[in-house]
């Protein structure tokens, strides 16, 4: 198979060398940030979920892949109950994320300066340090995304065997988060629309397609077994059923704040150069495919960050005009400025992303308003000491689970207290691995309504409020414990009401 000629080598930018120094010091900068931060505060409550995930292994889950749980239940297994070692892959990642943006900026003509520039914007990138805080799907759809992008963008340049690791990396990438099968619909979109369509004469890309699908087949099996769960949860997304949903009027605006309000003209420079600059035509599909799925997922009710892993390229991209622009002004003003501009989002993104401020201090503060998943981090072991306390006045003898209306909940009663594990929950994957036990005559419940539970048991009667100790109104904050008994119905019947994706 021989790839066609897809641009004149005369024409796109030869690359410069690489500056492995200053990129390999901002990348392991970020991810020694980011370690040091990951002890403070507390487990989120995705991570208590991808733990006891990673204990029920399979193909599939129904609200995601199963690459994260099976990285969580690694790490925990080496380094048992330790927060860092949890987040230690998070934070390598991020790092790699800012390396791969310095590549992408030497793809694009850029020399030293503009290398630097591009990794020193993504490491100050407000959603880079939020999501590299924490284990996440969205921790590596963000690195998939932009080694996906470096990749494509070396196979757009050369062609031939070179797009076989683009269907190899997009086939690890698709069993971690199905968002990358959005960003390749995007890119061919943006290649019939845009360019170069010869590429798509050549057998490699295709070939590379089906790489991509025969190890993403798995997951998309176990899918299609269960009824593609996943299109009911994303229906629930977009009707607001997640906590870091927002309004679909807030999409375009929070694109603004994705990266930082200091750097949103360096991306927005790289979009359009990438769109406009005959150098780079052999490129011109990301611009588009950006803004095919800024349309896609603002129409479907996407949430804002799912075009977070797009932006280092933009970044990439953006390097080179913003350092032109900045080498125009005579008083050296313009310099300073745009040197001043990764420092300051890494310095406002770090006080509202990363666990900087005394806990106690939160709910006093605007981060838990701007940061929902600050919220999330608090509180975990108070809740379970209070659903303990609840259990040790009950009958040593009885027979007690534990069911919770989110998996958090759930997650945190597995993690912190394994004499009443495993617990139960209505929500997403906990739902599929069971309802409790007929024999269990008492339950300790969290987060349902009293009218429901009145529905099923004889019995219910409130035992205590969660309190986290600290004031922060987070989800849990206030929420009764129920001990309910007398079930008047089997579980078999009440499973099934219970059910809830989101």
């Amino acid at each position: 198979m021989v790839a066609p000629t897809l641009h004149d080598p005369a024409v796109t930018p030869a690359r410069p060398p690489v500056a492995w120094r200053g990129l390999a010091v901002l990348a392991a900068g970020l991810a020694a940030l980011l370690v040091a931060a990951a002890g403070r505060y507390g487990y989120h409550r995705d991570e208590l979920y991808f733990l006891r995930a990673g204990r029920e292994l399979a193909f599939g889950y129904v609200d995601q892949p199963p690459l994260t749980p099976l990285l969580a239940r690694l790490m925990d297994t080496l380094a048992p109950g330790s927060l860092v070692g949890l987040r230690l892959p998070s934070a390598l990642a991020a790092g790699a994320v800012v390396l791969l943006a310095g590549l992408l900026a030497r793809e694009f003509g850029g020399g030293r300066a503009a290398q630097l520039l591009a990794a020193a914007s993504t490491a100050g990138a407000a959603v880079l340090l939020a999501v590299g805080h924490l284990l996440s799907t969205a921790t590596f759809d963000v690195l998939a995304w932009t080694l996906l992008c470096w990749l494509l963008v070396r196979a757009l340049r050369s062609g031939g065997r070179s797009w076989l690791p683009v269907g190899l990396v997009a086939g690890v990438a698709l069993q971690n988060k199905t968002l990358a099968a959005f960003l390749l619909a995007a890119v061919l979109g943006g290649l019939l629309l845009a360019g170069p369509r010869a590429v798509l004469r050549s057998g490699w890309p295709w070939a590379a397609a089906a790489v991509a699908l025969l190890l993403w087949a798995p997951n998309l099996v176990w899918q299609a077994v269960h009824g593609f769960p996943q299109l009911e949860l994303s229906a629930a997304i977009a009707a607001g059923g997640s906590g870091t949903s927002e309004p679909w009027f807030l999409f375009l605006p929070m694109q603004l704040v994705l990266v930082s309000p200091f750097l949103w003209p360096v991306w927005a420079a790289g979009w359009w150069r990438l769109l406009r600059d005959p150098a780079l035509r052999p490129w011109r599909c990301l611009p588009v495919a950006y803004a095919l799925l800024a349309a896609v997922f603002l129409l479907t009710g996407g949430k804002p960050y799912y075009l977070a892993g797009l932006y280092p390229v933009l970044l990439a991209a953006g390097a080179d005009p913003a350092l032109a622009w900045s080498r125009r002004g005579r008083s050296g003003v313009r310099r300073v400025l745009l040197a001043a501009a990764p420092a300051l989002s890494l310095l406002v993104g770090g006080l509202l992303f990363l666990p900087v401020l005394p806990v106690d201090r939160l709910a006093g503060s605007p981060v838990p308003a701007i940061n929902y998943d600050a919220g999330e981090t608090v509180g975990w072991p108070a809740f379970a000491a209070t659903v303990a306390g609840v259990r040790e006045e009950l009958p040593a003898d009885a027979e007690v689970v534990v069911l919770t209306s989110n998996y958090g909940e759930a997650g945190a009663v597995d993690r912190y207290l394994p004499e009443l594990s495993p617990a139960y929950s209505r929500h997403n994957a906990y739902w599929d691995w069971g309802p409790p036990p007929e024999s269990a005559d008492t339950v300790l419940v969290v987060g349902l309504p009293e009218a429901q539970l009145r529905r099923w048991f004889g019995r219910v009667q409130e035992a205590a409020r969660i309190d986290n100790g600290v004031g922060l109104d987070n989800d849990e904050q206030g929420r009764s414990v129920w001990v309910a008994s007398d079930r008047t119905a089997p579980w078999s019947q009440i499973w099934p009401e219970l059910r809830r994706l989101g």
